[in-house]
């Protein structure tokens, strides 16, 4: 039996990439899967690999930016299931530019996706987790937002916020018996990255003391014991998955 047994998963941004990574990984220890994306036909696609596997995993379109799409898949999970345990917030967008170059929407919409995504999912699923008297919130930052990247004063912003925004929904709600963490990828090799020129993989290799970069499933790995029984007693923390780039 996995550690996850009877537990309810609600992945954002599950479809594709990482998150899918993160939804095979708590899937293989037995959680069933809330799969919610802004595109439902993908998140359909994805859902139906996994009811093939024999896991229950339910497709639920929303754009979290907006604060009754967020709510609505947080209730739609709970009317499909019965419960939410997990909540991984890892829908993210980048808009990149230098700040002089930037405009006001590549601004807003990193922002509102990124930050007040996190945010609006995590004011939804806290009630019924407060409910329950258990939960466990896992919301991805990046290396960045550690370190800060010229051309990204948008999406760095964004994640420096979901370390801050994690660290305070530890302190508010560690005594209901739920616990909120952040884990910040580096360099993870996926189909956004892998469309970078040699010379910018170059310059990430040069800075990382592993010389290689990870994969989505290193990724996963550190979020789903995050989302496990081993890590009840770690809250409010941000564990980097980066080969060493930032300490």
């Amino acid at each position: 039996m996995g550690t996850l047994e009877g537990k309810v998963a609600l992945v954002t941004g599950g479809a594709r990439g990482i998150g899918k990574s993160i939804c095979e990984r708590l899937a293989s220890e037995g959680a069933k899967l809330a799969i919610v994306d802004i595109m439902l036909d993908v998140a359909e696609t994805t859902a139906k690999e996994f009811n093939a596997k024999g896991v229950e995993a339910v497709a639920v379109a929303a754009n979290v930016a907006k604060p009754e799409e967020a709510a609505r898949a947080v209730e739609e999970t709970i009317a499909k299931f019965g419960r939410l345990d997990i909540l991984v917030n890892n829908a993210g967008i980048t808009r990149d530019n230098l700040i002089m170059r930037m405009t006001e929407q590549e601004w807003d919409s990193v922002i509102a996706v990124n930050l007040k995504g996190t945010f609006n999912c995590i004011k939804a699923a806290v009630r019924p987790m407060m409910k329950n008297r258990y939960g466990k919130i896992v919301n991805l930052a990046s290396v960045v937002g550690r370190m800060g990247n010229a051309g990204q004063a948008n999406y760095v912003a964004s994640k420096a916020g979901v370390i801050g925004l994690t660290k305070t929904v530890a302190k508010e709600f560690g005594s209901r018996n739920i616990t909120a963490n952040a884990v910040a990828p580096g360099y993870i090799m996926t189909d956004m990255t892998k469309d970078l020129s040699d010379a910018a993989k170059s310059a990430f290799m040069e800075i990382i003391p592993m010389k290689r970069g990870g994969t989505p499933e290193d990724v996963a790995n550190v979020v789903y014991f995050l989302c496990s029984p081993d890590s009840d007693y770690v809250s409010g923390q941000v564990i980097g998955v980066d080969g060493g780039m930032y300490m």
